[in-house]
């Protein structure tokens, strides 16, 4: 299969009612079983609404980007895109620093803050159902690690989370390089997530998250 030309671009609010068919399409329904990433056995209903992509679009400490292709009459039509968050490594997010507790020669204690180390997330993966299998998720993978380095200098790893009950999508990415983490090797499955969206059901009552990483050299 020949490589499509991408572009890569941040997304916009205008980009919204496109990006939420890519999403649902690669992943919820009947289309996104034409892929393999799809979860239409594992979860039913909207993967993501508009607010709650118009609050990623908005995030101030990451990006939604998007891999574009020349459309019809000039425009640009999205086939892929994820977020990236930046964030300190653990399981709480938001907390920038830790603190630790010192004693000064008086005897006094004193708490200096100490820089955590800083980690990407990596996440809302979608490629058109009809384009996967071609290289274009690699493409996107690589683009957002290179796009994490260089934003946040000081990030060490890029992080992300899969449904433990995908092998194969696991496998994809070990063979780019991420492994299960040592820290938190899994994190709870949001039911309440997927109830709060339109058509939410869980299908399973055994999911749950592994959690991968990958550490830059």
């Amino acid at each position: 299969m020949a490589q499509p030309d991408l572009t890569f671009r941040h997304a916009a609010e205008a980009d919204i009612p496109a990006l939420l068919a890519l999403i649902q399409s690669a992943y919820r329904g009947e289309e996104s079983c034409k892929g393999w990433t799809t979860e239409a056995d594992l979860v039913e209903g909207d993967r993501i609404d508009e607010p709650g992509l118009r609050a990623k679009i908005a995030e101030p400490d990451g990006a939604v980007l998007v891999a574009t292709v020349p459309g019809p009459s000039g425009t640009d039509e999205i086939i892929a895109c994820c977020e990236v968050l930046h964030r300190s490594a653990g399981p709480v997010e938001g907390d920038k620093t830790t603190t630790t507790t010192t004693t000064t020669t008086n005897g006094a204690s004193a708490d200096t803050a100490a820089a955590a180390p800083q980690v990407g997330y990596f996440g809302l993966f979608a490629v058109s159902p009809t384009l996967q299998g071609g290289g274009i998720g690699r493409r996107v993978l690589e683009h957002a690690e290179g796009y994490a380095r260089q934003r946040w200098p000081g990030v060490a790893a890029m992080e992300m989370t899969v449904i433990a009950a995908r092998a194969d999508i696991i496998a994809w990415y070990g063979r780019r390089g991420y492994v299960p983490s040592a820290t938190e090797p899994t994190r709870p499955f949001p039911h309440e997530h997927v109830a709060a969206m339109k058509g939410g059901r869980v299908l399973r009552d055994d999911l749950y998250f592994v959690v991968l990483e990958k550490v830059f050299g």
